[in-house]
Formats: structure tokens, C-alpha cells, sequence
């Protein structure tokens, strides 16, 4: 008596890997289409970012009324007089003359006491190391009222290979609204700051402008990888289920 081929068994044994691939490949290709919902919505957050910072300077929001998501990135304008004795300087880098290098050195985080009654902290820009002390850029120090205009901005968080700030030292490393103001002693803080405008034709310290709207928006290569992952998934299995039920089909006959 010969024995029939297998066949019928062959395919069930496609049946778990089968579900597998299935399930996986339900998963890409959900996580391409949520990397194209990611697209829209950084678009969308690029286009509007970009609207308010070209915007005319607004008043900046009651520190109760503030709400980053709709509020940082806006153009604000707030008059008042600079408590320059009680400014803060944050570790950070800026672009040099030369394209691709870097300077070394400093944000003045300087608070403005309000015409309008409270504090807000101004990152009123850039030093480099050698103008760390006030003394050595007396020229750059505003004194008396004057008017800021600049980009409101929530409090930076500190990332996960950020040193953690000194206030003793007078040491930051990330623009903490809360932690500058309470180590200068600020009760009536803002909970956001405000980055200073660049002055055209300025020759003094420290230089604002130094924020750039350069947010990565590479949601589209994302999608096409898991796209083109679910693609590969759909050609391994076919592969694999071809020469699984080959192999059955030519299989010899077993023995009794």
C-alpha cells in the first residue's frame, strides 16, 4: 500500500506562523499609518510655530492664564526695568562665524521686573566664555526701562545626559524657569521665559535671536520603514510557505 503525501498537514503546519505574520503585519502597518497622523500633526505644530514667532509682538499672558500648547513660540512684546544683579547664566553653545563651529559659552537669563507688576526672566542671549563676568561687558548692560521683544518659551527640561545645575556655584545647564527664580530669590516668577529678539547692528553682550525653529519632521521616512518592513514581512513568508509546501509535494513516500 503507498501512502499519500502529506499535503493537508503541510498546511496546517503554515497555520501559526501564518496568524504570526498576520498579527505583525497588522502592527507595521498601523505604526505606518500613525507615523502619517505624526506628519500632519508636526506639520501643522511647524506652520504654527513659524506664524507666531513672524507675528507682531503680543503682551505676553497672565502667568494663571499661561498654556504652552497654545502659547509658547507666540511673539510678545513686555516693558519693565532688568534686576542685573540677580541674573543667571546657563551653559550653552552658538554659532560661530565660522559655518560649522561653535562657540562656547553662555545665556544671560536676566529677570525684568514688569511694568505691569511681576517678573519674567529674559534669556537675553549670548556670551562666550571670555565675557562670563558682567564686568568684563558693562557696554551690553541695559539699565533704567526698557522694552523686550522676543519668543515666549516654557521652562526646559533637563535631558537625561544633562548635568544637574549648582544653584550654590551658579551653575545651570538647562533654562529652569522655577530653579533660576527661586535661587535668585524671585517669588512672583512667570512660569515661562522670554527669548530675547537680535538687535540689527548690535555690537554689544550679550546677542539675542539665538532661538531657531528647527524642529525634525522625518515622520515620513518613518512610515516608509515600517511600510517597507511590512512589505519584507509579506515576501520572507510567502518564501517560507512556498518551499515548506514544495518540499511536502516532493517528499518521497514514507515508509510502512
Amino acid at each position: 500500500m503507498s501512502p499519500t503525501i502529506p499535503r493537508a498537514s503541510a498546511w496546517r503546519d503554515l497555520v501559526a506562523p501564518g496568524l504570526a505574520s498576520l498579527i505583525a503585519q497588522a502592527i507595521l502597518i498601523a505604526l505606518g499609518f500613525w507615523q502619517i497622523e505624526r506628519k500632519t500633526w508636526k506639520e501643522e505644530l511647524i506652520a504654527r510655530i513659524i506664524r507666531q514667532t513672524r507675528a507682531e509682538p503680543v503682551a505676553p499672558p497672565a502667568p494663571g492664564a499661561w498654556d504652552p500648547a497654545r502659547d509658547e513660540f507666540r511673539h510678545v512684546r513686555v516693558s519693565g526695568r532688568f534686576a542685573n544683579d540677580r541674573e543667571a547664566l546657563v551653559h550653552g553653545l552658538a554659532a560661530g562665524e565660522t559655518p560649522g563651529r561653535a562657540l562656547q559659552g553662555y545665556y544671560v537669563i536676566t529677570p525684568l521686573l514688569s511694568a505691569d507688576g511681576g517678573t519674567v526672566l529674559i534669556n537675553r542671549g549670548f556670551v562666550p566664555t571670555e565675557l562670563k563676568a558682567q564686568v568684563d561687558r558693562k557696554d551690553g548692560v541695559i539699565e533704567g526701562q526698557t522694552t523686550v521683544t522676543g519668543i515666549l518659551r516654557a521652562s526646559e527640561p533637563r535631558a537625561m545626559f544633562v548635568p544637574e545645575a549648582d544653584p550654590a556655584r551658579g551653575e545651570w545647564f538647562n533654562r529652569d524657569v522655577a530653579g533660576i527664580a527661586a535661587a535668585r530669590g524671585i517669588a512672583d516668577a512667570a512660569p515661562y521665559l522670554i527669548e530675547a529678539d537680535a538687535v540689527p547692528g548690535q555690537t554689544t553682550w550679550p546677542r539675542g535671536g539665538q532661538l531657531k525653529v528647527d524642529i525634525p519632521n522625518n515622520h515620513l521616512q518613518y512610515a516608509f520603514t515600517w511600510f517597507a518592513l511590512g512589505a519584507c514581512l509579506i515576501g520572507v513568508f510567502g518564501v517560507f510557505a512556498y518551499r515548506h509546501l514544495h518540499d511536502s509535494d516532493t517528499a518521497g513516500p514514507a515508509k510502512e
